[in-house]
């Protein structure tokens, strides 16, 4: 594990005190506006992502940020993917959970370079820990930081059957259009969570192994972080079809879905998917 990453460090420092502020909203009354039909926002989400985004440009200047809640338009955002390094922040991953004060939430922070996922920090506010880690073609590496500052390596599980697998799940809406790969794939054990971010960081610690997301409304600041670390905890981070997440743009939305899995069970999965969804 390397102790002397000052850059994903200071990320670290940015995701917390983000949490931080998270918590202050949700200790208080708080109303939840919609920005569009099942997406809704509240002040949390608004002060999180601008705190993230000051202190990014103040540590990192110049570089491209694409934040949730201060999406940039037309020439700008095409601008900022053309950027060789591409910050994306969740400023508070999960809103509907926080709403609901179920504290299956998290900030998450994730670095492309050229358009791979390579550097990610993800914050949990209610227990105070923060999954952080590197991806890169050799492993790269990824770390669990307790809220009293010790950290321990993350490691995914060692399962390797899918009929074995424990399969996280969205609490709030299964798609329907899965269950028959689910079935496919035989599996029994379905763990219901809230927040992307949460459920890939519950495989990257090896409380569950699998991941499948259909596509929809996912968009890259939903999976940049949790990717890096996963990947870094010798997971596996693909689209449906098997191929690497684009960071690269254009567009921000995850169309072609998500199969995020402890990497022994990537291509049975990926091969079920081709064959179930075409």
């Amino acid at each position: 594990m390397n102790q002397n990453d000052r850059e994903l460090d200071e990320i670290v420092r940015i995701a917390r005190a983000a949490a931080a502020i998270v918590m202050d909203v949700y200790a208080t009354p708080f109303t939840v506006e919609m920005k569009g039909p099942g997406d809704p926002v509240t002040r949390a989400d608004r002060e999180a992502n601008a705190l993230i985004c000051s202190a990014l440009e103040a540590a990192f200047p110049g570089e491209a940020i694409l934040a949730e809640e201060s999406v940039p338009a037309g020439d700008e955002l095409a601008a900022r993917f053309r950027q060789e390094r591409v910050f994306f922040v969740d400023p508070l991953d999960g809103t509907r959970e926080f709403a609901d004060r179920n504290g299956e939430f998290a900030v998450m922070i994730g670095l492309s370079v050229r358009g791979r996922a390579a550097l990610g920090v993800v914050v949990m506010p209610t227990t105070g820990e923060a999954l952080a880690g590197r991806a890169d073609e050799g492993g790269g590496f990824a770390f669990l930081e307790a809220k009293d500052g010790s950290r321990r390596p993350l490691r995914v599980s060692s399962v390797g059957a899918p009929a074995d697998a424990a399969l996280i799940v969205s609490r709030s809406h299964r798609p329907k259009e899965l269950e028959p790969l689910v079935a496919r794939l035989g599996i029994t054990r379905v763990v219901p969570c809230g927040s992307v971010g949460v459920k890939i960081a519950r495989i990257a610690t090896g409380e569950v192994d699998l991941y499948i997301h259909g596509g929809g409304g996912a968009k890259l600041w939903d999976s940049c972080a949790p990717e890096a670390v996963l990947r870094g905890a010798g997971g596996r981070f693909t689209d449906l079809s098997g191929a690497p997440i684009d960071y690269a743009g254009p567009g921000l939305k995850l169309a072609r879905g998500i199969i995020a899995s402890n990497g022994a069970l990537q291509d049975a999965v990926v091969a079920a998917a081709r064959s179930e969804l075409g």
